[in-house]
C-alpha cells in the first residue's frame, strides 16, 4: 500500500459514518485557472485564513475551478467553510457551488475578501458525483484565492474507498485518423482583400502528392502557381469574382468554386485559421520558433486544411523605441521583414501583437500614442494580422463607458486602413461592453468575449457553453472569439507539457469552435505533434463546418441537465449539429429535426463529421451514444460525400 493510499485512508470517524477529508483525495484532477491546488495551504502556500480565523485543514484553490468527487451513492454529507483568503488583503471576489449530482446544493452568492466565512452544509445521499466549482463573480480571477476550508464527506460505515476524485477514464471516441490519398480541397470557399493591396491565398488541398493546380475566373492582377498553389498579385478594381479552383494529382482530381470579393473591409470573411505563440511559449518565443511553426504547417498538413496564419503573440518588443519613434524588435526578432518574407513564401501570413496601452501585458512597449506610427511599421514589415490586447490601457481608461471602450480600438482601425496593408484586426479586451454587439462597427475582424482559456475542462466549457446568447455578433467579417484552442503540447513558458484535456474533452473543444464559427488559433508546439492533435486539427469535415460561408454561429437548441444539442445553418442548406454530455456518465442525446428548423422533416441524410462516413438517413431526428465531457458532431441535410 502506498504512502499516498495510507494517508487517504487514515480517516477520522464521526458517528459509526467514515469521514473523507477532500485534502487528503488526489487533487492532481481540481482544475484551476491560477496556480495549482494546495493542501491545507493557500494558492500562494500560506496557511488557510478566513475572517482572521486560521484552518489547519483544507485546500486552498483559486477561480476558477473545479473538482469531481466520485461518491458511488455512499455519501452522506459534505460539509466545509469557504471564503475569499485573507491574504488577499481586500481584494478578490468569488462564488462557491456545490452539485450533488446534477442538483445545485449550495450557491454562496458573491464573496468578497473580508467578507465573513460560509458554511457548507450538503446532503449526498443518493448522489454519485459531487462537484465543487469556484467561479469569479464575472469580474476576472484577479486575487480569487478560495478556500475550501475542513472540507469533509461523510461516508457510510467501511465505504471510505468509494469516494474517488476525478472524472472515469472513458476511451477515446473513435475519429478518422487518416489522411485520404484522394486529392481534395479544403478551407474557405470565399476569400476577400482590398483593391490595390497586396492579395496572398495558398489553396488548401490534401491528397498524395504531387499536385498540380489551375484557377479559372481570377480577376485581372491575381496569378496562380502551378505548382504551390499559391495565388498572389494585386486586384485594381471592386467587384466580386467567382474563379473555379482545380487540384489533380495521383489521388485524383477536385474542382470547387471560390469567391473572390475585393472591397473596403473585406477581410475574415471566415474565421481566421492560424497559431499563435503565447499558448505555449509565453513570453518566451523567438524568431526561431516563429519560423519552425511556419515550417510545421506544411510538413503536418495544417496549410493543406487551410491554416494560415503564424501569429506572435507578447515578447518581441524592444525596451525603446528608436530616436525616430518608430517601435522596433527585441534581440529574439532580429529581422522582422526577413520574417515576414520567409512565411510569406509559403503562402502562409504573419501576425503581431500590441497593445493600445504605453505597456503590454507582459510589460513590453505598447502603442499608446504612436498608434498611426506603429501601423506603418507593421506594414513595412509585412505583417498580416494584429492581434490588440487592452493590457495596460486600463490605466488610461480605468472606468470606461461604452466609448471609452471603443474608442482605442477605432483608432487603431483607422490606423490600419491609412498604412496601406490588408491586416486583420483583432479585438482583445476579454468581452467587456458586450464586445459582441459593437466589435464589428469599431473595424474588428475578431473580437475576444472572454478571459484567457486555460486548458482544463471549466475553463474551456465554461467559456464555449457561455457563447448561445452571443451568436448573433458572428457574420462574414466579424467573428466572436472565445480564445485560443487548447490542445497539443502548451505551456505558456520554455517547457511545454501535453494538454490537461482528455482527449474527449479535446473533441468537444474543437466540435464547439467550429459550430461557433471561432478562429481556430493553434497554441501548441507544432514541432511535436501527435498523431491525435494533428487529427482533431485537420478533420476537413470538421473544419468546413468552422469556415461556412455564411457565417451564422451555432446556438443552443436543446438542453436536457447535462446533455445539450446546438446546431448552425450552412451554406448548401444542411445543419452542423452537435450533441453535448456535459455530464459525467456515457448518455444518448437525440436531435429532433424540430429543434434544427420548425419545417424541416421526412427523412434527412446525416454524416458523421469526425468519423467522415454517412451513417443513413433518419426520419423525425438523431440519437448517439456520447462519452462524459465528449461529442458527437453530425451534417444534417443535403451534403454526402
Amino acid at each position: 500500500m502506498t504512502p499516498t493510499l495510507v494517508a487517504a485512508l487514515a480517516l477520522a470517524t464521526q458517528n459509526g459514518a467514515d469521514v473523507v477529508r477532500l485534502q487528503d483525495l488526489s487533487l492532481n484532477s481540481m482544475s484551476q485557472d491560477y496556480g495549482a491546488p494546495n493542501v491545507a495551504r493557500t494558492v500562494d502556500g500560506n496557511p488557510l485564513k478566513l475572517g482572521g480565523q486560521t484552518f489547519a485543514e483544507g485546500v486552498g484553490t483559486h477561480a476558477r475551478s473545479e473538482v469531481i468527487v466520485r461518491l458511488g451513492g455512499q455519501a452522506i454529507e459534505f460539509t466545509a467553510t469557504v471564503g475569499v483568503d485573507d491574504e488577499t488583503e481586500g481584494k478578490g471576489t468569488v462564488v462557491f457551488r456545490v452539485y450533488a449530482g446534477e442538483k445545485l446544493a449550495f450557491d454562496s452568492g458573491v464573496m468578497h475578501s473580508g467578507d465573513k466565512p460560509k458554511a457548507v452544509k450538503v446532503d449526498l445521499r443518493g448522489a454519485k458525483v459531487l462537484r465543487l466549482l469556484v467561479t469569479d463573480a464575472r469580474d476576472g480571477i484577479d486575487h480569487d484565492h478560495a478556500d475550501w476550508a475542513d472540507a469533509r464527506i461523510t461516508v457510510l460505515p467501511g465505504k471510505r474507498k468509494a469516494i474517488q476524485s476525478g472524472m472515469p477514464m472513458e476511451p477515446a471516441m473513435k475519429i478518422a485518423m487518416d489522411t485520404p490519398s484522394r486529392t481534395e480541397i479544403n478551407g474557405p470557399r470565399v476569400v476577400g482583400g482590398t483593391p490595390g493591396r497586396d492579395f496572398l491565398f495558398r489553396i488548401p488541398a490534401s491528397g498524395k502528392r504531387p499536385l498540380r493546380y489551375r484557377a479559372t475566373g481570377l480577376p485581372e492582377g491575381l496569378a496562380i502557381d502551378a505548382q504551390r498553389g499559391i495565388v498572389s498579385g494585386r486586384v485594381a478594381k471592386a467587384g466580386r469574382y467567382n474563379a473555379t479552383i482545380t487540384v489533380e494529382g495521383p489521388g485524383g482530381r477536385d474542382s470547387r468554386s471560390l469567391r473572390l470579393v475585393f472591397g473596403s473591409h473585406q477581410l475574415a470573411l471566415t474565421p481566421p485559421m492560424g497559431w499563435n505563440s503565447w499558448n505555449v511559449w509565453g513570453l518566451n518565443v523567438d524568431s526561431d520558433k516563429v519560423r519552425a511553426a511556419a515550417d510545421s504547417f506544411v510538413k503536418s498538413g495544417l496549410a493543406d486544411a487551410g491554416y494560415a496564419f503564424i501569429n506572435i503573440d507578447d515578447g518581441w518588443e524592444a525596451p525603446k523605441r528608436n530616436e525616430d519613434g518608430e517601435i522596433t524588435p527585441n534581440a529574439k526578432f532580429p529581422d522582422m521583414s526577413a520574417l515576414s518574407t520567409y512565411v510569406h513564401s509559403q503562402g502562409l501570413k504573419l501576425g503581431i501583437y500590441s497593445s493600445p496601452g504605453p505597456q503590454t501585458c507582459g510589460g513590453y512597449l505598447g502603442s499608446w500614442q504612436h498608434e498611426f506610427q506603429d501601423a506603418k511599421t507593421y506594414a513595412k514589415w509585412g505583417i498580416d494580422y494584429l492581434k490588440y490586447d487592452w493590457c495596460s490601457y486600463g490605466n488610461i481608461e480605468p472606468r470606461p463607458d461604452l466609448i471609452g471602450l471603443q474608442k482605442p480600438y477605432r483608432m487603431m482601425r483607422a490606423a490600419l486602413d491609412d498604412s496601406g496593408r490588408d491586416i486583420v484586426f483583432s479585438l482583445c479586451q476579454y468581452g467587456m461592453g458586450d464586445v459582441f454587439k459593437w466589435g464589428k462597427q469599431v473595424g474588428g475582424n475578431v473580437w475576444r468575449t472572454t478571459g484567457d482559456i486555460t486548458d482544463t475542462w471549466g475553463s474551456m466549457s465554461g467559456i464555449g457553453f457561455a457563447h448561445s446568447e452571443k451568436a448573433m455578433g458572428a457574420r462574414p467579417g466579424g467573428f466572436n472569439d472565445p480564445d485560443m484552442l487548447v490542445v497539443g503540447n502548451l505551456g505558456w513558458g520554455p517547457n511545454p507539457r501535453p494538454t490537461r484535456l482528455t482527449p474527449n474533452e479535446q473533441i468537444t473543444h474543437i466540435t464547439l469552435w467550429s459550430l461557433l464559427a471561432a478562429p481556430l488559433i493553434i497554441g501548441c508546439d507544432l514541432t511535436k505533434l501527435d498523431p491525435f492533435t494533428k487529427a482533431v486539427l485537420t478533420n476537413h469535415d470538421v473544419v468546413e463546418i468552422d469556415q461556412d460561408p455564411i457565417g451564422k454561429a451555432a446556438t443552443r437548441r436543446k438542453k436536457t441537465g447535462d446533455l445539450e444539442v446546438w446546431a448552425r445553418p450552412l451554406w448548401d442548406g444542411s445543419y452542423a449539429v452537435g450533441l453535448f454530455n456535459r455530464g459525467y456518465e456515457r448518455a444518448k442525446i437525440s436531435a429532433d429535426w424540430k429543434d434544427l428548423d420548425a419545417h424541416l422533416g421526412g427523412s434527412q441524410p446525416v454524416r458523421d463529421l469526425w468519423q467522415r462516413r454517412n451513417v443513413g438517413s433518419f426520419s423525425g431526428g438523431y440519437s448517439a451514444m456520447v462519452p462524459a465531457h465528449g461529442a458527437v458532431l453530425i451534417r444534417v441535410g443535403k451534403i454526402s460525400k
